[in-house]
């Protein structure tokens, strides 16, 4: 071997000495335990869910922690409607027969009572009957006397004959009848008996006849002004009376929730005016078709209003329980936080140290509590106030 050949086998060997060196120097060197699966290395301490918070003593006072229950849920719909008057204790008072208005004595607004005058007209027709009462009280009086002249005729000395007493006996019965049916007339007009005996006995007409108010309610239309011809049945009433102790209340429910929907079911209401008032009543009609061009169904409601305080045109919002309530598991509604992608989620604890997001499933809502369908059960331990101060520390940026 050449002395060339022997310097690069002496070279060669020394970098593989150093190699090996090396490669025992690492192997020497103490390396960290791995856990079973491989993974981290054993001791380090594992990073919590990204969905975990950890609360300090001073962070607690931010929320309330309760224990998850059941709760009863109403099966309720809800609808946008309005006020007005019971048609059905709503009347136009219009007068018996023709004639001009004399007095108009109610003003709209006006509580009055059944049989209280609203106005007088000039009636014809009053006029006539009367004319024909006093008529007829008069000819039974001249036939009264003509009969009793007749008959002592007759019984003492046979003065006239039979045949002409007889007659007296008719006439007299025929006035009778007259009188009768004159007072019964006049008694169609609304005259009283006394009204219609001052009437025979002064043989003075009263001309105006009085139209009174067929229910108790109040004036909601008046119309009435002096010399007004008025007509029965002919537009518009002198007045309108209603009672309005009862309201109605007319919505329009979507097509298909309308099957849900009955008479008599309970109602609840309420108007912009009375933010704090809840109305009661029940469901009294339901729609017999469906609006071809919104396809909603009319549903009425009939509303006690002992007060007075609702009025025909008011913008309703109704709730009406539509079905029997069920029991499910409830959580309040500050304890539910909406995700940005739409989810609602819960917050939930064992030690109220440590809480957990939870996405769940909520359905029906009642005053305030939501129904929870899935993702918590009974006698966990949830945030039942502070929810969002959870969340928004979760969603915040890391601090430098």
């Amino acid at each position: 071997m050449n002395l060339s050949s022997k310097s690069i086998f002496i070279g060669s060997a020394l970098v593989a000495l150093g190699a090996a060196a090396i490669s025992f120097g690492d192997l020497a060197k103490p390396q960290p335990e791995r856990d079973n699966d491989g993974g981290k290395p054993a001791g380090q301490a594992p990073t919590a869910p990204p969905d975990t918070l950890e609360l300090s003593e001073s962070q607690l006072p931010a929320i309330k922690i309760g224990t998850v229950d059941r709760q009863s849920f109403a099966i309720e719909r809800t609808a946008l409607g309005s006020i007005d008057f019971d048609e059905d204790l709503s009347v136009q008072v219009f007068p018996p027969y023709q004639g001009k208005i004399i007095n108009a004595f109610a003003q709209l607004g006006d509580e009055v009572k059944k049989g209280q005058p609203l106005y007088t007209i000039d009636s014809p027709d009053l006029l006539q009957a009367e004319s024909n009462l006093i008529g007829a009280a008069a000819t039974l009086d001249l036939t009264n006397k003509e009969l009793a002249r007749a008959k002592e005729l007759y019984e003492l000395n046979k003065g006239v004959a039979q045949r002409e007493y007889e007659q007296a006996v008719a006439d007299q019965q025929t006035a009778e009848g007259a009188l009768k049916a004159a007072r019964d007339a006049v008694r169609v007009f609304g005259k009283t008996g006394e009204e219609i005996d001052r009437i025979v006995s002064t043989r003075k007409v009263e001309p105006e006849l009085v139209v009174p108010s067929p229910i108790t309610g109040q004036i909601t239309v008046r119309n009435a002004q002096a010399g007004l011809l008025v007509q029965p049945g002919n537009p518009t009433a002198p007045y309108s009376v209603a009672d309005i102790s009862v309201k109605w209340m007319v919505a329009n429910v979507t097509e298909s929730d309308s099957p849900l929907f009955h008479v008599g079911q309970p109602v609840r209401a309420s108007v912009m005016a009375f933010p704090s008032r809840i109305f009661e009543g029940r469901t009294a009609t339901m729609g017999a078709t469906v609006d071809p061009n919104t396809h909603r169904v009319m549903v009425r409601c009939e509303i006690a209003d002992p007060k007075h305080e609702l009025r025909p045109g008011m913008l309703a919002s109704f709730v009406i329980r539509v079905g029997d309530p069920v029991e499910s598991v409830a959580i309040p509604v500050n304890g539910v936080v909406r995700n940005g992608d739409g989810t609602m989620a819960a917050w939930v604890t064992s030690d109220r140290h440590h809480f957990t997001q939870r996405i769940i499933k909520i359905g029906l809502q009642g005053a305030d509590h939501y129904q929870v369908l899935d993702g918590l059960r009974s006698g966990e331990l949830a945030v039942t106030d502070g929810s969002v101060f959870l969340s928004n520390m979760l969603n915040a940026p890391p601090s430098d």
